[in-house]
Parts: C-alpha cells; sequence; structure tokens
C-alpha cells in the first residue's frame, strides 16, 4: 500500500458524518445507513486496486437510487393474506419452480414428442383435473380476468342473472356490476340485498339469458333475515333452462377449514361436484400460489374461453406458471398443511406463537423499547373470510410517537408492518415465520424510542 493509498483511507469519512449531511435528509435512515456502508466498501476497494474513486455522498445517492420499490417485508399486521404486502408467500418448492425457469430458457410451450409447439397450460390443467374433478382447466393473469373471459367468452351480448345481494365491489374501486358491462353482457339483478330465492332467477329467465351467476361474497357478510338460493336450486335451474352456470367463488379454496373455525368458505371440487358448469377463483388467497385466476368446468366450455381472443392477452407468463404447478403438485402429493406457508399460518398454535412474542419482546426490551405481550386475533384477509377470527398473540410495543416509529420500521432494509391500536404498536406473529424474526428486530435497532 503506497502512502497516498494510506491517506486517502485515512481521510474516507465516518458513516455518522456521512448520514448527517442534508442532502441524505429523505433518504429512510436504515436505507441510508446501508448504502453509506456500502458505498464507503466500495471506494476503499477501489482506492486499494488504484482507480479514481468517486465521493462517498455522490456513492451513497446512486446506490439509494437504485434501491427496488417492491422488496421483501415483515407482516406483522396480523392480515395473513394481506393485499398490500403481496398476499399469499409462495412455498418453497414453488420458489425454486420459478427461479429455475427465471435463469434459464424453459419448456414453456413446446412439445416434448414432436419438438414443435405445444400447450403451455398443459401441466397446470391436468393438475387442476385431477385436484378438482373438472373436465379441464385453464389460467389467467387474476380472478379478474377470469370473470372478463368468462362472461365475454359466454355471455356477451347475452343477460346475466345475478342476485342484488352479490353485486360486491372488490379492492380499488372495481365493481362487479362493472366488469359485467365490460364484457358486453347485460346485467340482470334478481332478489333484495338480503333475500333471494331460487324463484326470482326462474322469473328473469328468457330466451336471450347467457348465464346464471353466482358471486360469492367473500369480503362481507349480510346477516340477520336473509335467505339464498342453494349451489344445488341454481345448478338444477341452469339444467332445465339449458342455461351454463358459472360460479366465482373468489379465494379458491382446495382444503376444508372448518376445524380452524373458518366455515363459510366455498371449496372448488364441491362446486364442481355439484354441477356447476364453470368455477373460477384466485390463485394467491387461500390456495398459497401466485396471482392467477383459475377456471375449471366442463370442457366445451373451457375450449370456447381458450379460443377467445382475450385468452392471448390473459394467458399468463412462464414464472406463474411455474409456480402454480409446484404449487399444485404439492396439493396432489398431499404434503399442503406442511409446505403451504398460509395453510401453516391458519393452523399455527396459538401457544406457540405467544412463546416466539416473549422471545422478541425480550430481544426489543434489551434495545430499550417498553415491550410486553398480549393476546389478539389474527384475519385470513385477501377478501377472505371478513367475519372469522384466529387467535393470536403479538408483541405490544409503547413509544412517544408510534406513528414515526411505525414509519421508521417502514422505511428499514427489511421494512416491518405492524398495526397502530391505541397506545401501542401491536406486532402479530402468526404471519410472521421463524426465521423472519430476526429481521424483525434489526428493523428496531437505530430507531427513536
Amino acid at each position: 500500500m503506497t502512502d497516498e493509498q494510506r491517506q486517502q483511507l485515512r481521510a474516507l469519512p465516518q458513516v455518522e458524518r456521512v448520514s448527517a449531511e442534508p442532502e441524505l435528509a429523505q433518504v429512510p435512515v436504515a436505507l441510508r445507513l446501508a448504502c453509506i456502508r456500502q458505498a464507503l466498501h466500495e471506494i476503499r476497494e477501489e482506492i486499494l486496486l488504484g482507480r479514481p474513486a468517486t465521493s462517498v455522498m455522490e456513492r451513497t445517492l446512486a446506490l439509494a437510487s437504485r434501491a427496488p420499490k417492491v422488496r421483501g417485508a415483515v407482516n406483522a399486521t396480523g392480515i395473513l393474506l394481506h393485499t398490500n404486502l403481496g398476499r399469499a408467500t409462495l412455498a418453497p418448492a414453488a420458489v425454486a419452480a420459478v427461479a429455475a425457469v427465471a435463469q434459464q430458457h424453459a419448456t414453456l410451450e413446446v412439445d416434448d414428442e414432436s419438438g414443435g409447439r405445444g400447450d403451455r397450460q398443459a401441466g397446470c390443467a391436468a393438475l387442476l383435473r385431477e385436484l378438482t374433478g373438472a373436465d379441464d382447466a385453464i389460467v389467467v393473469n387474476n380472478n379478474a380476468a377470469a370473470t372478463v373471459l368468462a362472461l365475454t367468452a359466454l355471455a356477451s351480448g347475452k343477460d346475466v342473472i345475478l342476485s342484488r345481494s352479490e353485486l360486491v365491489e372488490i379492492g380499488g374501486h372495481f365493481r362487479l356490476p362493472d366488469v359485467i358491462v365490460q364484457s358486453g353482457a347485460r346485467l340482470v339483478e334478481v332478489g333484495t340485498t338480503n333475500r333471494t330465492r331460487v324463484g326470482d332467477y326462474t322469473r328473469a329467465l328468457t330466451e336471450n339469458t347467457g348465464m346464471l351467476l353466482r358471486c360469492h361474497p367473500s369480503n362481507f357478510r349480510v346477516v340477520g333475515f336473509t335467505e339464498s338460493a342453494s349451489l344445488e336450486e341454481l345448478v338444477a335451474l341452469s339444467r332445465q333452462a339449458a342455461v351454463p352456470f358459472g360460479d366465482d367463488i373468489g379465494s379458491g379454496a382446495l382444503v376444508d377449514f372448518a376445524p380452524f373455525g373458518l366455515t363459510d368458505e366455498p371449496q372448488v371440487q364441491k362446486s364442481i361436484a355439484a354441477g356447476a358448469d364453470l368455477v373460477w377463483f384466485s390463485g394467491d388467497k387461500l390456495l398459497g400460489g401466485p396471482q392467477a385466476g383459475i377456471l375449471v368446468g366442463r370442457a366445451d366450455l373451457i375450449a370456447v374461453c381458450k379460443k377467445h381472443p382475450l385468452m392471448r392477452a390473459l394467458r399468463p407468463d412462464k414464472l406463474t406458471l411455474a409456480a402454480l404447478e409446484a404449487t399444485l403438485r404439492i396439493y396432489r402429493d398431499g404434503t399442503h398443511w406442511e409446505e403451504i406457508p398460509i395453510l401453516r399460518r391458519i393452523q399455527r398454535d396459538p401457544g406457540e406463537i405467544s412463546r416466539r412474542c416473549r422471545t422478541v419482546a425480550r430481544k426489543l426490551k434489551r434495545l430499550g423499547y417498553d415491550t410486553t405481550t398480549e393476546a389478539t386475533f389474527s384475519q385470513v384477509g385477501g377478501g377472505s373470510l371478513p367475519d372469522r377470527q384466529l387467535p393470536s398473540h403479538a408483541v405490544a410495543v409503547r413509544a412517544a410517537n408510534l406513528p414515526a416509529l411505525a414509519r421508521q420500521l417502514r422505511h428499514a432494509a427489511t421494512p416491518v408492518y405492524g398495526r397502530i391500536e391505541r397506545d401501542r404498536l401491536l406486532l402479530d406473529l402468526r404471519a410472521v415465520d421463524p426465521d423472519e424474526e430476526a429481521a424483525l428486530v434489526r428493523a428496531f435497532e437505530g430507531q427513536s424510542t
């Protein structure tokens, strides 16, 4: 090492001094410190190699500007399928499948025998047929896309009969009646908000009816003086009228959640077994896979959807199909309760969560935080089971300025999201896996208490 190199190394500023510069005031603290340390490391290497080095500030600002907007986070909100945090997390096998096809060419749409063009949906379709009992299946971008495709391909220019109690609005102000209009179909509302009988559907049937539609109200409940036509009644009516019956069940449960107190969530297989002509649902909710819309049902109806021009616009890419196929294989192999993250979190024992909360609370207390633990309730979220709760436990953090603390945690190297209730920040660990606890604790280091 030359004397000039030693002098350059000694002249490098301390991290704290750089961090205090006004140019970095708008950069979140955790990100700022990480970028400064990385900048100093890179500049030291350049000095030792005899290369001209940029200023620490210039390098830090460049690194901060490259920080990704979408990155991993710790979900301690108590909402297991948090839409704003990406809903379901993938099983390790699904993550591996995505990585494998992302970093190299893939057999996405090639026929293994002929070497010519094949069907990109073949793998997922075969597994969906096996798991649901449906004749055939296709996959699109999301469940809203599945709704648009089904209605456009099968009922454009015709009437779609739907109960007023199922005129749902999903996140982002998207309303089912608007989606139906965009499909080219005409919405025919029947019944009332709280009571709709099969006779209401019968009286609305005409020669122009294109579909009887049921939409599961997955993000709200109507209780009290209520009545609705059963699945079996609607199937029987559709058979009698020779009109397809479409069942939008939303969350896409392939298992029964009743043992965990989570009732009233329709299962795909039961709808198919009852005789629904077409069933569609999400891939990234209770199924525990990637964002996708999945349609299963009669082979002739699936064929019409496959051939529709919209299918080209809505078809999924290789990453989605790889993740979904790997997820469905887990269900087929019978290891879903152990491998699918959302299923593991739903069945997580409250006693185990309580023990983990006490451990995290002690670690945060050593950092100077006022912490306790308390019993609470988690929700499934993602528009699923809105009136059902799971007993859980949370770390309760008290601080002089809770909104400021919550903001600082959101800007940590690995962002942490909790929820503020009254005078404390709650960190519900039901959706936090044990290997995420270290990142949660690190997010509190150096923050203002």
